[in-house]
């Protein structure tokens, strides 16, 4: 026992809540940090909705990042659930880390969420995002000013979609971390289990492909997933959640043609992850203003 307890004697491990406002890169920075994809990304604000933990295992140090959603004064049922599990999330962590958007601020979200934080105890390291859509004079007045609005522990200016500045800030956050053994062994990357990230990959590839009014009424449900012929097919029926007959037709697209672009991609991305093939299966059902009802915002997983 003494054995173990020198191996690790000098290991930090601890969870990282990744906080900012909808649509600040917060997804990208948690792909590049773990150096694969887990997180669903895409230009339109509020993709992530549930809160989603990736593993990243260092030599000397397991940082356990929880992806939250985007925080941001919510008015609507379904985004004032989203918003509560980012402020759970942050208040149940080591170390918090909030992204900004340098090239696009949002002062209101960004004043918010400064509230929010002067309630929490926990460090926080403040990370300037999309850097490389500024020049450096006004990212130099940018930290400036940030520095006057709290007390960070560190101010990092990174980009996400590059990779720049990513390893210095992980050994920042490293270094932030209380000492102890690692939490998870060394092949998790995600607690969640492969049919919530099969649903994700299925809802981003919606996000993706259809209009501006869509993805926000879109849920998606995996009705199976079983492994066939010992383990070489992985089945997958899923149901892709609507809430109007007119948003059925957007999804479904001439001929079916927009469903199958869906289906196509989110297949691919789904054996990327399995490394096994897929085969999947796709529908899509009308449920009436599913985001304002309870019962089926629990469903859901909301």
């Amino acid at each position: 026992m003494s054995h173990i307890k020198n191996q690790f004697a000098d290991f930090r491990s601890g969870f990282v809540a990744i906080a900012g406002a909808p649509n600040v890169g917060k997804s990208t920075l948690l792909n590049q940090m773990l150096g694969q994809k887990l997180s669903i990304t895409s230009k339109k604000p509020q993709t992530t909705r549930n809160r989603i933990l990736g593993v990243l295992h260092r030599p000397g140090s397991q940082l356990l990042f929880l992806d939250t959603p985007g925080v941001h004064q919510a008015r609507r049922p379904l985004n004032i659930r989203i918003v509560e599990a980012a402020l759970t999330a942050m208040g149940d962590v080591d170390v918090i880390l909030v992204v900004v958007d340098a090239a696009v601020p949002d002062p209101d979200a960004e004043a918010f969420l400064v509230k929010k934080l002067k309630a929490l105890k926990q460090p926080v390291v403040l990370v300037l995002n999309k850097i490389d859509l500024i020049k450096k004079p006004l990212l130099l007045t940018m930290m400036d000013q940030w520095s006057k609005k709290y007390s960070f522990e560190a101010i990092m200016p990174v980009s996400a979609i590059l990779g720049a500045q990513v390893e210095e800030l992980i050994e920042t956050m490293e270094s932030l971390l209380p000492k102890g053994p690692p939490l998870f062994p060394e092949d998790t990357i995600t607690d969640m289990p492969e049919r919530f990230i099969a649903a994700e990959m299925i809802r981003e590839k919606v996000f993706r492909t259809t209009g501006q009014e869509i993805p926000y009424s879109t849920a998606v449900s995996v009705d199976s997933f079983s492994e066939q012929k010992k383990g070489a097919l992985v089945k997958i029926n899923a149901t892709i959640h609507v809430e109007r007959a007119s948003q059925k037709g957007m999804v479904i697209g001439k001929n079916g043609s927009k469903l199958k672009q869906i289906g196509q991609a989110a297949r691919q991305e789904i054996e990327r992850m399995l490394g096994t093939k897929v085969f999947l299966k796709l529908f899509v059902r009308v449920q009436k203003n599913w985001s304002k009802d309870t019962k089926a915002l629990r469903k859901f997983g909301y």
